[in-house]
This record gives structure tokens, C-alpha cells and sequence, in this order.
């Protein structure tokens, strides 16, 4: 089976940088974006699997990137996990709201970002036919 593809988006290229590395280290492929729209461009050249996305970004934030990839058709079930410094309970319950598969708050554990990683593939692996959707 082919390695699964992650877009890391984040303005800030250490950032991006540290997900990259650690998520190649677990054998997966990594393309990059520091945009919100670089990152729609990339999501459509690239039809990553995952996407790790930041909410403060120049342009266009990570909500607005996340509405418009849930708005198309080709798009919306790919999975996104916010990673971002926006901690409040506010920002948190909004990220969930969202739809996002996870969110995790700066500083973070690289760890912690590859178990989500693996959680979320996992249960796309248990679903019959590999479709990327989720049943509530």
C-alpha cells in the first residue's frame, strides 16, 4: 500500500518544517503550504489524504481554508487537524465545530500529532472500502 500524503499549512516554516520531518520519519509523504490559499492550490494538486492546518494565517485563516475545502464535493472528507497557538475555550469549541478530526494547541508534541495522525487513518482502514467518510 502506498504511503499516505499529509498537507502541513502553517506561516510559520519551522512549523512546517518540524511536522514534515516528523511525519516522514513515520513514512509518510509530506507536501507544504504557508497560506491559506496555497493551501487550497496544494489540496487540489495534491489530494493529500490528511490535512494539518493552522487557524492564523496571512490571507486566509485556517476556518476559512477548512469551509471551503468542506464546500466542495472533491474535498470535504478529507480529514484536518487544527494545529494552532488559539487555546481558549472558544477557539477550541469552534475548531470542533468546525468539523476538524482533532486540535491541537502550539506548543505541541510531535508525538501527539503522529498518534493523531495514526488515529485517524486507522479508522479509515477499519471502514469498509477505505472511503474516506465518517459515520455519526
Amino acid at each position: 500500500m502506498a504511503s499516505k500524503k499529509i498537507l502541513a499549512v502553517d506561516d510559520e516554516r519551522h512549523i512546517v518544517r518540524l511536522i514534515q520531518v516528523n511525519l516522514e520519519r513515520a513514512g509518510y509523504q509530506v507536501a507544504t503550504a504557508f497560506d491559506g490559499p496555497e493551501a487550497l492550490r496544494k489540496v487540489e494538486a495534491e489530494k493529500p489524504d490528511l490535512v494539518v492546518l493552522d487557524v492564523m494565517m496571512p490571507k486566509m485563516d485556517g476556518f476559512e481554508v477548512l469551509k471551503r475545502l468542506q464546500a466542495n464535493p472533491e474535498t470535504r472528507d478529507i480529514p484536518v487537524i487544527m494545529l494552532t497557538a488559539k487555546a481558549q475555550d472558544a477557539d477550541v469549541f469552534r475548531g470542533w465545530a468546525s468539523g476538524v478530526s482533532a486540535y491541537l494547541t502550539k506548543p505541541f508534541n510531535p508525538l501527539e500529532l503522529l498518534t493523531f495522525v495514526k488515529r485517524i487513518f486507522s479508522g479509515y482502514d477499519e471502514y469498509e472500502g477505505g472511503e474516506k467518510t465518517w459515520e455519526l
